[in-house]
């Protein structure tokens, strides 16, 4: 009976990624294996979890928000007599802000540093998780190439120029001066280096371990936005072709040997957008970027569609949402982790359910490569037809396999949390946001594929007591930064 239940579970997970049409939550009790390209995987459950208050202020003295990304630094990561700990740093992304209402702070670009403890994981489904600690210690201002802070504002139509390079910068008030970054994901070098994803104008930028700019991967045409033949890399009035509003580079990251950088965005540029709702954005793009003779190379190597899944906002059979990539974490040169979720949970107002929040195990190993084609060098799309998202004949997508569901009752009781929207806002509910993860050895030598899965959320600065820039942000309730903590084997 167990053997049948494991294939099942195996052929069910290794599907093509479909939509979404009710809440997809988890099905019976870990461990779970998976089977994809000839490998075997298994999801252990989670095994410890933490948080820090929402009104945690930090190094900078405003509301310390996080994780849009998260990543521990190389060199600091060793297992102790009772658990684990590093060195942690987590990206906030441009600080508390209402677009709609024009509302922006000049919030200078940073990196949080904090002290990460784990103690007490366990694997046994009847104990409570274990606990993960963190500890506020200090941060990295993050500076141009002209040695100034970036800011949070949003730039408009506006453009400087640094060493050549066109830059978003807001023409006035509020940021007037500085260069724009919406920060989204974080992967360091083995030296200590950086590299930065923006959500503005989707370049990838590059910083010493000082937080001092050294370089820019700038996108290729087709990943630009522009809007009638100039740059648009504002967030309020959207761009005609390229990366949409705030969906730029969500997700990079380095394979384990150094040598390649993968850059994904977050749901499908303008020109491959099904007309329609926003399950016609599912075809997003995935760059990969030869790293080893030099940080900051002008154009990708290999070049990917990798298909989201669609779910329903309200969980009531419509597919009319893409589940948007939050986060990248390569495996080798062709398989990587891709968080996937929607947009439910707490930190958004009303009672659609949670639909879908995974983590995606993906293959590029036989996807069609663009690189240098006109779908990079130009607009072209990758869609076979406007109103439908399908792929242009002889296009082919990567391979995605289901790999954790976050979405674990069982699971997430053991960390005191729900999925509960009905109550409204309340301490135990489940995240909107969760956009932030690491890969780490579980360095135990008896399984040494095994691995520890850091997830973090994003809470957008929501919280009772919120300070920006000296002056008060709050909201009517916490919406605490939180890790949680998975054991996987992985090949």
């Amino acid at each position: 009976m167990l053997a049948t239940a494991l294939l099942l579970t195996s052929l069910l997970s290794t599907a093509p990624v479909a939509g979404h049409a009710a809440p997809h939550e988890a099905q019976g009790t870990p461990p779970r294996t998976v089977q994809a390209g000839g490998r075997r995987y298994v999801d252990k459950g989670l095994v410890a979890a933490g948080r820090l208050p929402a009104g945690t202020v930090d190094f900078l003295g405003d509301t310390l928000g996080s994780f849009s990304s998260l990543a521990v630094q190389p060199g600091t990561w060793r297992r102790t007599a009772d658990g684990y700990e590093g060195t942690l740093w987590t990206l906030p992304d441009r600080g508390r802000n209402d677009p709609d209402a024009g509302l922006f702070y000049d919030y200078a670009g940073r990196l949080e540093k904090l002290q990460l403890r784990i103690t007490g994981a366990n694997t046994q489904a009847t104990r409570a998780a274990g606990t993960v600690t963190l500890v506020p210690d200090g941060g990295r201002v993050l500076k141009d190439f002209n040695g100034q802070p970036f800011t949070g504002a949003d730039p408009g139509d506006h453009t400087v120029q640094q060493r050549g390079i066109v830059l978003p910068s807001p023409a006035g008030g509020i940021g007037a001066g500085r260069i724009s970054l919406d920060a989204e994901s974080l992967q360091f070098t083995a030296d200590g280096h950086f590299y930065i994803g923006d959500e503005y104008t989707a370049n990838v930028y590059y910083f010493d371990a000082q937080g001092q700019l050294q370089g820019v991967i700038v996108p290729p045409p087709a990943v630009q936005p522009r809007r009638d033949g100039a740059p648009a890399f504002g967030s309020l009035a959207p761009p005609q072709t390229g990366r949409r509003n705030n969906q730029g580079v969500e997700g990079l990251g380095l394979s384990p040997d150094g040598k390649r950088l993968f850059v994904a965005l977050q749901s499908a540029l303008l020109q491959d957008s099904a007309r329609g709702n926003a399950a016609g954005r599912i075809n997003t793009r995935v760059l990969v970027y030869d790293v080893s003779a030099g940080a900051t190379p002008s154009a990708p190597i290999g070049h990917y569609v990798v298909t989201l899944p669609a779910y329903a906002h309200d969980g009531k059979g419509k597919l009319d949402r893409t589940a948007a990539q939050s986060e990248l974490r390569v495996l080798d040169h062709d398989r990587f982790l891709l968080l996937a979720r929607d947009g439910n949970g707490l930190g958004k107002d009303g009672p659609d359910p949670i639909v879908y929040k995974s983590v995606l195990l993906v293959d590029i190993g036989k996807a069609s490569n663009l690189a240098g084609t006109a779908h990079e060098t130009g607009t072209d799309t990758v869609l076979a037809h406007a109103d439908a998202a399908a792929l242009k004949p002889g296009l082919h997508a990567a391979h995605s396999t289901e790999l954790l569901n976050l979405l674990d009752r069982g699971q997430l009781a053991r960390a005191g949390l729900d999925l509960d929207t009905t109550r409204g806002p309340h301490d135990g509910l489940l995240s909107e946001k969760w956009e932030a993860m690491d890969v780490l050895p579980a360095l135990d030598p008896a399984r040494p594929d095994d691995v520890l899965l850091l997830v973090g959320n994003d809470n957008d600065f929501i919280a009772r007591h919120c300070v920006m820039q000296g002056e008060a942000c709050d909201s009517p309730y916490d919406n605490d930064n939180r890790i949680l903590v998975y054991r996987l084997t992985l090949p």
